[in-house]
Parts: C-alpha cells; sequence; structure tokens
C-alpha cells in the first residue's frame, strides 16, 4: 500500500516575504558576499552563491565570463568538448575559479571528465547531474567522482529529500542540488508526476545539510 503524506508543505508560490524594518539607507549597501568551506573537499569559496544552471542555453561560457565579473558562479553544461574547454581555460583563467564542469554517469562522460581535469587542473568544482538522484547507481558514481578527485569541490543532485541529501554528502557530495522539476521550463514533474514542493525541500534538505556539514544548491542558491 502507497505511504501518502497528508502534512502540508509550501512552494515559493504559497508564500510571500514579511518585510522589516532596517538600518540600510540604499540597496546599494546590501552586500550579497558569502564564504563557505565545504565538508569533503575543504576548500573555501567566497562570492555570491547564485549559480546559473548546467542547461545547454544556460550554462555556457558566455555565460560565465559575464557573470564571473559579478562574482556569480556558473555550472557549464556537458557539450562542450575538451578542446573548447581547453581554449576556453586559456583565454579566460580568471573565470575558472566561478565554474564548475558537469558530467553525466556514463563511461563516455567520465572519460571527459577525466580528460578536462587533466587538461585544466585549475577547475575546482565537478557538478555530477541527473534529472532524478533516486539510483543507487548515482550514489556509487558520486563515491567513484570523489575517489578519483578527493580535493575537487563536488555537485551532486538532483533529489528533493533529507535521506538522499545525508546519503549523497556521506558518499562524498560538498553541495546536493536540491530539486526536481521545480522550474518554469523543466517538464520533469509534468511527464513523471515526481516532485516535492520547493520551499519545504529546501528548508528540510538544508536542515539535513547542515546536520552533517555539508550544503544544498537550489534553484540557484546555496543554503
Amino acid at each position: 500500500m502507497p505511504l501518502i503524506d497528508n502534512n502540508v508543505k509550501l512552494d515559493f508560490k504559497d508564500v510571500l516575504i514579511r518585510p522589516k524594518r532596517s538600518t540600510l539607507k540604499s540597496r546599494a549597501d546590501v552586500d550579497l558576499t558569502r564564504e563557505f568551506i565545504f565538508r569533503n573537499s575543504k576548500k573555501t569559496y567566497q562570492g555570491i552563491p547564485i549559480v546559473a544552471s548546467n542547461m545547454d542555453t544556460v550554462g555556457t561560457f558566455e555565460m560565465a565570463i559575464q557573470l564571473s565579473k559579478l562574482q556569480l558562479f556558473t555550472t557549464i553544461h556537458k557539450h562542450y568538448t575538451v578542446e573548447q574547454w581547453k581554449e576556453f581555460a586559456k583565454e579566460h583563467k580568471d573565470v575558472l575559479p566561478n565554474v564548475a564542469i558537469s558530467t553525466g554517469m556514463t563511461e563516455n562522460d567520465f572519460k571527459k571528465l577525466r580528460d578536462v581535469m587533466d587538461a585544466i587542473p585549475e577547475l575546482e568544482y565537478i557538478c555530477v547531474d541527473v534529472a532524478n538522484g533516486y539510483s543507487e547507481h548515482f550514489v556509487e558514481f558520486v563515491r567513484f567522482v570523489r575517489k578519483e578527485f578527493p580535493d575537487k569541490t563536488i555537485f551532486a543532485g538532483n533529489v528533493v529529500t533529507c535521506e538522499m541529501v545525508e546519503e549523497l554528502i556521506l558518499s562524498g557530495a560538498d553541495i546536493v542540488k536540491c530539486g526536481i522539476g521545480p522550474g518554469s521550463v523543466c517538464t520533469t514533474r509534468l511527464k513523471t508526476g515526481v516532485g516535492y514542493p520547493q520551499l519545504s525541500c529546501i528548508l528540510e534538505c538544508a536542515d539535513a545539510a547542515h546536520g552533517l556539514g555539508g550544503h544544498i544548491v537550489s534553484v540557484s542558491y546555496f543554503f
């Protein structure tokens, strides 16, 4: 018999931000810069934790160049060739601290990841990306990537529940991507009926991640 969760869960569209008094005189006085120390890589990130998605029309080299000027981050889509990566790294070394290389789980995906990382050791971030991270093979692959790249910071996802966040962090992920189908152009929820209201997802998953000293990323923010 299936388990039905009758507890109320919230999406972003279900809530508003309540205003409060501030001593700031202008929005220009706001500093969005944050610093994070990652659990498994032990590396430190400092910048504005807004991340461009690794969709093929968003996570581009051109996007990374522009966002890096604002201390913003880009997860690069996985369709660039090794030669394109080499050319980008040669011409834009200053952007490399603000990008992650994305990979799927196939043998060819990992070979390209290895080739790029060998060619560009300055790359510090790897994004292990699948639409739905609820498979044992995915967890094993994250564990394998951690073993192969022990000093790199690893994104892994996507998941929406606390137990998977904890398992991925314990398997080597530093930042767990949380959310299945919340984006305006994502069809995962529509086609599969699988997902979780996004605000409740990030509140619950962030709490689980913080309990282990890890982080999550949700719709472009670290928590």
